[in-house]
């Protein structure tokens, strides 16, 4: 059986003028403007400013070096993307059984859910920085340029609805999310 020769990746990413990037070791910053994102990235994953590109590079890269050399260069894209476009999420707010009110405290940075099946004590959750909640029932609209951030307070927003033992076909009451970036639902 011959054995298998592993190999060298090297990728390259262009970064668009008017973003400042900074890569020290296996941290990398980027910034536009006032938005700043930071990521870590794998240790045994190479990178290196050249100019105006990053260059991400893995040496001989075994299964799940090559996996994570893969992330890499998505969590880099992913920052641009941010820092350029900016990132969306829309969910829904669906009320059967009793009208839900949603409110979000910018000040504490805090979402408060009340009357979800009826409770009298209010859901709340602190939401994560960098985002921007618009509520217009039914809808909830979070922007950020930080993927990361507007995924996980989404995910956070439809989990902290989600209703435990009761019959999903007749409780379908909870916020769900309905568009996020790169998927269409509908």
């Amino acid at each position: 059986m011959a054995k298998k020769t592993r190999k060298d990746y090297i990728a390259e990413i262009m970064i668009p003028s008017g973003i400042e990037a900074e890569v020290h070791g296996n941290i990398i910053k980027m910034k536009k403007g006032t938005n700043e994102l930071k990521t870590i990235i794998d240790e045994n994953i190479i990178m290196k400013k050249d100019g105006d590109k990053i260059v991400v590079q893995a040496k001989n890269a075994r299964r799940i070096l090559k996996r994570n050399f893969g992330s890499a260069k998505s969590h880099i894209r992913n920052m641009i993307d941010g820092l350029v476009n900016g990132y969306e999420y829309k969910l829904e707010i669906c009320s059967v059984h009793f009208p839900i009110t949603v409110t979000f405290d910018k000040a504490k940075h805090e979402f408060i859910i009340k009357n979800l099946l009826g409770e009298k004590s209010p859901r709340t959750f602190k939401a994560k920085k960098n985002i921007e909640v618009e509520i217009k029932a039914p809808k909830i609209t979070i922007k950020s340029y930080d993927l990361e951030a507007a995924g996980q307070t989404a995910a956070d927003l439809e989990k902290i609805t989600k209703i435990r033992n009761r019959d999903r076909n007749k409780f379908q009451d909870g916020i769900f999310i309905t568009n996020k970036p790169g998927v269409d639902f509908l």
